[in-house]
């Protein structure tokens, strides 16, 4: 049997409450590392590689600090740390409900082994996440902040890890789980979803498409779709999927290969 790489994200406001601060959703975790573990059992041949937002976590502290835009005073490097370490908090919460699901996962923090250049990642051991993928365990990564070449110090988005990792793993599917039911041709109305949308096809709607209610300092759904479409473009195999994962069975649906919200091509 043929494997197939496929990078999935669990989106901040789908595992924490993205309007109270440092609030994991436990039990949404916990159906979602289940969710996993049935799949992967049943597929030997999915490789599967998981990223996760930072949600509530590392968003509150990057906006209070502004780490985004780049870190050089002693007061930013202290709000370095503090994001560093509100993204490892659930970083934690997501390995544990892994674990308790028997799932064999190891964490990748971007913050230990990656090297950016105006956020553009320069560096990074992918050796190791090929050697957990060789072994069938469970690559984790997630949205943290990276040394910078330019900038001292940034924050990296589970999206901005992801287009690393394309170019060294070409996987041929992304999924991206949100609460969001996918793109809306109409937000904030949310009366029309796109069920598929074609590169050539984008700049048309393009208008339509809004940004995020919540804290997000890492961009909206229009930033989402366009460097998502901007990886298509490079990789023309390459299929994104936009949906959310809030009902149960949803996440396994799409993992199976169903289009269960918006699917880029």
């Amino acid at each position: 049997m043929k494997n197939e790489i496929v990078l999935l994200k669990l989106g901040g406001s789908l595992i924490t409450d993205k309007d109270i601060p440092y609030t994991p959703r436990l039990d949404k975790l916990k159906e979602l590392a289940q969710e996993i573990k049935t799949v992967l059992d049943s597929n030997p041949g999915l490789l599967l590689i998981l990223g996760h937002g930072s949600g509530s976590f590392g968003h509150v502290a990057a906006k209070k600090h502004g780490t985004r835009d780049g870190v050089k005073t002693s007061e930013q490097w202290q709000g370095f740390a503090e994001v560093r370490f509100q993204a490892a908090e659930l970083n934690r919460y997501v390995m544990e409900s892994l674990f308790n699901a028997g799932v064999p996962a190891i964490s990748f923090p971007p913050s230990a082994s990656l090297i950016s250049n105006n956020r553009k990642v320069t560096h990074h051991n992918s050796l190791t996440i090929r050697k957990s993928l060789d072994f069938h365990l469970l690559p984790v990564v997630y949205g943290d902040v990276v040394f910078d070449e330019t900038l001292g110090g940034t924050i990296l988005s589970t999206e901005d890890v992801f287009k690393f990792l394309m170019e060294q793993f070409t996987p041929s599917r992304i999924l991206l789980a949100g609460i969001e039911a996918g793109v809306w041709e109409d937000f904030p109305a949310r009366t029309k979803l796109v069920k598929q949308i074609q590169l050539s096809d984008y700049e048309k709607m393009r208008a339509g498409i809004g940004g995020s209610a919540s804290t997000d300092v890492t961009g909206g759904m229009k930033a989402k779709v366009e460097e998502m479409l901007d990886l298509i473009q490079k990789n023309k195999d390459l299929t994104v999927q936009i949906f959310s994962a809030e009902e149960h069975g949803a996440l396994t649906r799409a993992l199976q290969g169903e289009n269960v919200g918006t699917l880029l091509r």
